[in-house]
């Protein structure tokens, strides 16, 4: 009885010296114990396959090419979004490239794209009989490069992902101390050679947080793969449970969250060491590029061009084709379909804001091992691939609460564990702006602490509520392989619409919705712009 006994020891001594109160102490419980509840289905479920039948199905070949073409897509993507992200990261602030503030920003605007829209614009460009070349027929093309598989799912998830390593690499570029740089052109060294011992061991760990961000997008990503027809742990996971395969989409979910958990572990690790400190305040006079400056934009150019302009270039053709499509009538676009998202994600966010308020309280004002407990609780929704969250929802409605499985409410719970985090992230910066002196004046006038919180916190943070309820809302709308999955049956939204389209290898249905969610996306752009720096996102 002494180690229960002393820990509840333990947990009054908190109480007592932190002041921890202990009604929101229990909400936030309740809150962080909601957040891990669907995931712990995986793993019940996982346990209850007969451990012979586990092991024959972890060591088949097809899970072996399964976690190969994952690892390979994995390195891939993080490879060439550092080829990328870096040297746009440094011709953008330490060059004089011409027009620098337009390709600053237009550089990094391939992330208001939802990478399967890319693939799916991709394939209908550079696919058998695409666009693509149907413009190189008349000069005697016949065959283009094969599009699908490994190589194109890398190429398309690189060019949407590569802005986490150009953001996180041009932010340390930005805190380069640069009389260090100075100092090592005075001691005779070469550009490359400055650039060797000062800038790059400067950005390294920047570098490898962005390319682990690339890795971990690139690992769960579950549009990609499927419509490049490539076998990876996401698309696998959908086709077995499709299949009434739960045992062995069960595994590959574990064998995925593992993969996931590596990652985050390396992530975490990188961004406990980085410190971008450093002396901005006399900027150095930019690299001269010489007679490399006009033809150096031909590299943003580049990659611009393929990540923004093909997929704009396809959909503005499916707008136009669209009027002389033969008649499929239950794939053409309705209004019905944006209302169902927009219900579905304003509830989600509505529920998030609500969840999110007292967790990022609690985490801004009682500073302990439990706020930060609660407060890494909601993230795991985050962190996890979506298609693992839905398989574990799954997994939980079909067993245990049949009514409750393929109803909007499950659908919305679904949103709310993968994206409150958001919110909370928001909420809890809002909060640490709040001067304690005014609460502490509403007390001493007789408030209670909800009454302060009511009168004097909510007001002041109403901006971070609106925005992390916004920015919920703007991803909840791009979620894919949640919706897919929960939905109820014949629930068609903006996402199902263009997935039911691509499906069918009619691509003119997908037009106005794809474009809708561009906007949707350029809008969360806007908002995570202007939350920059702020903790969560």
């Amino acid at each position: 009885m002494r180690g229960p006994v002393a820990a509840l020891r333990a947990v009054r001594r908190q109480f007592s010296r932190d002041e921890l109160p202990l009604g929101l102490t229990l909400l936030c419980g309740v809150i962080a114990a909601s957040m891990v509840f669907p995931v712990s289905w995986l793993f019940i479920k996982a346990f209850q396959v007969e451990r012979g039948r586990a092991v024959d199905l972890v060591v088949q070949q097809e899970t072996l090419d399964i976690l190969v073409n994952s690892l390979l897509l994995m390195g891939g993507v993080t490879g060439f979004s550092v080829l990328l992200g870096v040297p746009l990261a440094y011709l953008t602030t330490r060059t004089n490239l011409p027009f620098r503030r337009f390709w600053t920003v237009i550089v990094a605007l391939p992330l208001v794209i939802p990478s399967y829209i890319g693939a799916f614009t991709f394939v209908s460009a550079f696919g058998p009989r695409g666009e693509f070349q149907d413009l190189l027929a008349p000069f005697g093309v016949e065959r283009v490069p094969e599009i699908y598989g490994l190589g194109g799912a890398t190429l398309v998830i690189t060019l949407y992902t590569y802005p986490y390593v150009y953001l996180t690499a041009r932010a340390a570029l930005l805190t380069l101390d640069t009389s260090l740089l100075e100092a090592a052109r005075t001691l005779n060294h070469s550009r490359w050679e400055a650039f060797k011992r000062v800038t790059l061991p400067h950005i390294r760990s920047a570098t490898a947080a962005g390319g682990l961000l690339a890795a971990l997008y690139a690992v769960s990503d579950f549009g990609t793969p499927a419509i490049m027809r490539l076998p990876v742990f996401t698309r696998q996971i959908y086709v077995e449970n499709d299949t009434f395969g739960t045992e062995y989409a069960a595994l590959l979910a574990l064998h995925l969250l593992g993969i996931v958990l590596v990652v985050l572990a390396l992530e975490q690790h990188i961004r406990s060491d980085d410190r971008l400190d450093g002396d901005t305040s006399n900027p150095a006079k930019p690299v001269d590029l010489g007679r490399w400056r006009w033809p150096a934009l031909v590299f943003p150019l580049a990659v611009t061009g393929l990540a923004l302009l093909v997929p704009i270039w396809i959909l503005l053709l499916w707008v136009v084709r669209a009027d002389t499509a033969g008649g499929r009538s239950e794939l053409a676009f309705e209004l019905g379909h944006v209302i169902n998202s927009v219900e579905v994600a304003g509830a989600a966010a509505i529920l998030s804001a609500m969840a999110a308020i007292p967790i990022a309280y609690y985490a801004a004002r009682h500073r302990s091992w439990l706020s930060t407990i609660f407060e890494r609780t909601t993230y795991i929704g985050f962190a996890v691939p979506g298609i693992v969250l839905a398989l574990s929802l799954v997994f939980f409605g079909t067993d245990y609460a049949p009514a409750f499985y393929q109803t909007v409410p499950m659908l919305v719970f679904a949103y709310v564990v993968r994206f409150m985090s958001q919110a909370v992230g928001i909420i809890r910066s809002g909060t640490q702006q709040v001067d304690p002196t005014l609460v502490e004046a509403a007390r001493t006038l007789g408030e209670s602490s909800l009454g302060a919180f009511r009168r004097v916190t909510l007001p002041l943070i109403s901006s971070s509520v609106v925005a992390g309820m916004a920015l919920v809302f703007l991803t909840t709308m791009k979620e894919l392989p949640v919706t897919l999955v929960l939905r109820p049956t014949g629930f068609e939204t903006i996402v199902t619409q263009i997935w039911r389209a691509q499906s069918n290898l009619l691509y003119q249905y997908a037009a106005v919705p794809a474009l809708l969610l561009l906007a949707i996306s350029g809008i969360s752009m806007v908002i995570l712009l202007s939350q920059g720096g702020q903790e969560g996102l």
